[in-house]
């Protein structure tokens, strides 16, 4: 009788992600010449009237040896809150739309259901899915105030002290499969960074469908880096891909029936990062 061989099972099972859709809007069609949005869309989503102010920056070196092995480093500050939030993101391209493919490979990286301090996302725009693996941490607002970040020596420490082992011990390029690296990587890399922005962003919420929507207008460097370009971007988020996948129709759907989408890609991490 032949053997039958079934392959090994995980010792732990994958991540459960939640579901962010973020579609790109024509500037030129949803904000007015004071860059605010429009009447229109205010309408069409509901649009809160407060406003609230985000600013944001990365660290990164100069080759941007980070963002190239997958992974960034964020610091965030929203208004009228006393504290910075540090998130380490690690990215996996989900190729076909076989989103447990990508999870398979992030279990096999050490990123399972067991990190419950870890959070899992499918980040989908028009063009693609991407997972992305998160952990945030918390960092002391020491009297800066409204929504300004800390200076780029602050955001070094402040980074390099709150990193996760994960983020520090990754061996980049994957030569060495499930081999932590044997020397801190991601905090020596920080320790040669510099920062990619910071840009502040204006979100608004309003409503899709049932669901929270976020408009968010982003005032980045233009790609000659004479002047500013804005963004749009609307999004929403739920924990179930078949929402997800309806809801994204539908909203690309009424997008186009307003002539208000555009139809590429929508990150602006890579952005920031190609600008700054």
């Amino acid at each position: 009788m032949t053997a039958i061989f079934a392959p090994p099972a995980q010792v732990n099972p994958n991540m459960v992600p939640d579901y962010e859709v973020s579609l790109l809007l024509d500037p030129d069609k949803v904000l007015t010449a004071a860059h605010e949005l429009t009447d229109s869309i205010r309408s069409a989503f509901d649009v809160k009237p407060h406003v609230t102010l985000v600013n944001v920056q990365f660290l990164d070196t100069n080759d941007k040896e980070i963002y190239s092995s997958s992974w960034s480093a964020r610091i965030r500050k929203f208004e009228n809150q006393d504290k910075f939030e540090l998130t380490y993101k690690r990215r996996y391209t989900i190729i076909n739309s076989n989103v447990n493919a990508a999870l398979n490979v992030a279990n096999e990286d050490g990123f399972n259901a067991a990190h419950t301090n870890y959070d899992a996302q499918v980040e989908w725009d028009f063009q693609m899915k991407t997972l992305s693996i998160s952990r945030k941490k918390k960092g002391l607002d020491a009297g800066i105030g409204n929504t300004n970040l800390p200076v780029e020596s602050d955001s070094r420490q402040m980074l390099i002290d709150e990193a996760p082992d994960k983020f520090d011990k990754w061996k980049p390029y994957k030569s060495q499969p499930n081999k932590w690296h044997p020397k801190p990587w991601g905090t020596s890399a920080l320790k040669e960074s510099r920062i990619f922005g910071p840009v502040r962003m204006s979100r608004f919420t309003g409503s899709w469908n049932g669901l929270k929507l976020y408009l968010e207008v982003w005032p980045l460097r233009n790609s000659t880096n004479t002047g500013i370009e804005y963004f749009v971007e609307a999004s929403f988020k739920t924990d179930s891909e078949t929402t997800a996948s309806v809801e994204q129709s539908n909203l690309v759907a009424f997008l186009k029936s307003k002539n208000w989408l555009l139809q590429k890609g929508s990150s602006m991490t890579k952005l920031i990062m190609d600008r700054y």
